[in-house]
């Protein structure tokens, strides 16, 4: 019998230990399509899902795991044929999208845009700006990730409250938003999208936002209505910055690009050195969960 055949995006010495009794080709469907296509059994897609992805999957007549590197399935749910188990990268980016979403929410709140922008003008203008120390952070999604933020945001003496789909124990349900966001200083989204999610900041979510508080959204672009988020930026009583936009990349004519008071980076928060590492111990030991028939991580069922 031929052992199954894996399609991995990286060679697979990058894995350290890679599993006996499996085959393996590096392959770029952006490229080219070997024929081997119509034997893989367990494939994982580039970092950068494209839509060659979307096509080829429909080809893999032998496919019975889809292993992203991304967390975030919602490009590709709907496209994994019935029967195919498909398991996201929960882990791969918690370390390098907690430092980016640290990153982000420091730089606007201290200015350093602004300070950017004075050293290119050769301007030196101090600011009386507000810390993160004090504040009252709202993390909208308690996840890995959401766990890795709220971690890394312990030592900056801030008060956190969490919230997710459902309550539990120290977590408020996405319900409970409308009395949470009046007293938060810093709203972080971090939820996947989902139904539920989809256009979760609209006019009203963000006109229960506290004066002067900052909005940071580290999920998808779609969780967040453009147009509300662009009108309320324009009134100055609240601030954001994004890491995701509802259309990628962002086009030249958006509105995003000239709001005021609005940090954009682009969907960089799992792009850092610490991403490969994770992303080649978990493939490993997919890897190896597959070749001995046990259990694979972070199988996606339901809306999650």
């Amino acid at each position: 019998m031929t052992d199954p055949l894996v399609w991995l995006p990286f060679d697979p010495e990058r894995l350290g230990d890679p599993p006996a009794g499996l085959r393996y080709e590096v392959v770029d469907p952006t490229e080219s399509v070997p024929d081997s296509v119509t034997d893989v059994a367990f494939y994982v897609p580039p970092y950068q899902m494209g839509p060659a992805v979307g096509e080829v999957l429909p080809r893999m007549t032998s496919l019975q795991v889809v292993q992203t590197l991304s967390a975030g399935v919602d490009n590709v749910r709907s496209l994994v044929p019935e029967g195919v188990t498909l398991c996201n990268g929960r882990g791969i980016h918690d370390t390098s999208t907690a430092e980016l979403t640290l990153a982000l929410v420091l730089a606007s709140l201290r200015g350093i845009p602004d300070f950017v922008r004075g050293q290119d003008r050769h301007d030196w203008t101090p600011q009386w700006r507000p810390a993160l120390a004090d504040r009252h952070v709202l993390l909208v999604g308690h996840g890995a990730i959401g766990r890795a933020i709220e971690a890394r945001l312990a030592p900056f003496e801030v008060t956190v409250s969490r919230v997710a789909r459902t309550a539990r124990e120290g977590v408020h349900a996405l319900a409970d938003l409308p009395e949470l966001l009046p007293e938060a200083d810093v709203v972080i989204l971090i939820v996947p999208l989902t139904d539920e999610t989809r256009g979760l900041v609209d006019a009203d979510f963000l006109a229960r936002m506290k004066d002067g508080a900052l909005l940071v959204n580290m999920a998808r672009g779609a969780v967040v209505r453009t147009d509300d988020l662009v009108a309320a930026l324009h009134t100055g009583r609240v601030t954001a910055a994004v890491d995701v936009a509802e259309t990628e990349p962002l086009p030249a004519d958006s509105p995003l690009w000239d709001a005021p008071g609005l940090l954009v980076s682009p969907h960089v928060g799992g792009a850092s050195s610490a991403m490969w590492p994770r992303a080649h111990r978990l493939v490993r030991d997919q890897l190896h969960r597959f070749a001995t028939g046990e259990d694979l991580w972070n199988v996606m069922s339901g809306d999650y």
